[in-house]
């Protein structure tokens, strides 16, 4: 028997307005832990010759809640951090980016209608750790794979243009498989913290 089209769609419509999506930017801290990389010295060389520094993060979020709790987060972070030397006589500090995508699952602990939504996350991602000199776009940099977890909350703030907006807060760790740059004696996860507040649009 053949289902007129307009029967299917009219069926699946109720599922489709049932969802609704969020636009979100964010910015805020990133915060390196146990970020010695290692060293370039085949002999003689240090875990600590170079490690990471600390910075600031800033991107974009898209949500889309399926459920009343559930939900699921596209994102891409930009942050900015710094190469640190260690090595007698070459000591210093060079600022380099790292981009990461992620995609999550968010759990809403209070249903989508309402105000004040905090939830938790979890999912999986990379980021390109991209030195000094090189660019993303001409495919430098360092692929490292992550899981990141966290808590947050999103809170409605208002309506502007037939449109909701709201602000949310983010903290989350984003635990990396191996680190950036393949340098010898670069043992350890490198642990990333995110701490984060940002501003959207609801629809």
């Amino acid at each position: 028997m053949r289902i007129p089209l307009a029967i299917v769609t009219l069926a699946f419509s109720g599922a489709a307005f049932a969802q609704s999506g969020e636009f979100w930017f964010s910015a805020g801290e990133s915060i390196l832990e146990n970020k010695n990389i290692g060293t370039t010295a085949v002999i003689g060389g240090s875990p600590s010759d170079y490690s990471l520094g600390d910075g600031f993060r800033f991107g974009f979020r898209f949500d889309l809640d399926t459920r009343e709790h559930l939900g699921y987060e596209m994102s891409y972070f930009y942050s900015r951090s710094s190469l640190m030397s260690n090595v007698a006589g070459a000591t210093g500090s060079t600022g380099f980016g790292i981009h990461t995508v992620s995609g999550d699952a968010l759990w809403h602990f209070i249903k989508r209608d309402q105000r004040v939504r905090p939830f938790v996350m979890g999912g999986l991602g990379f980021s390109n750790f991209v030195p000094p000199g090189s660019s993303a776009a001409s495919g430098g940099g360092s692929n490292e794979f992550q899981v990141n977890y966290g808590a947050g909350v999103k809170v409605k703030v208002g309506s502007k243009w037939g449109k909701d907006w709201g602000i949310r807060a983010d903290v989350r760790q984003f635990q990396y498989f191996n680190k950036p740059f393949g340098l010898y004696l670069s043992n350890g996860k490198l642990q990333q913290t995110e701490a984060t507040v940002g501003f959207g649009l609801l629809f």
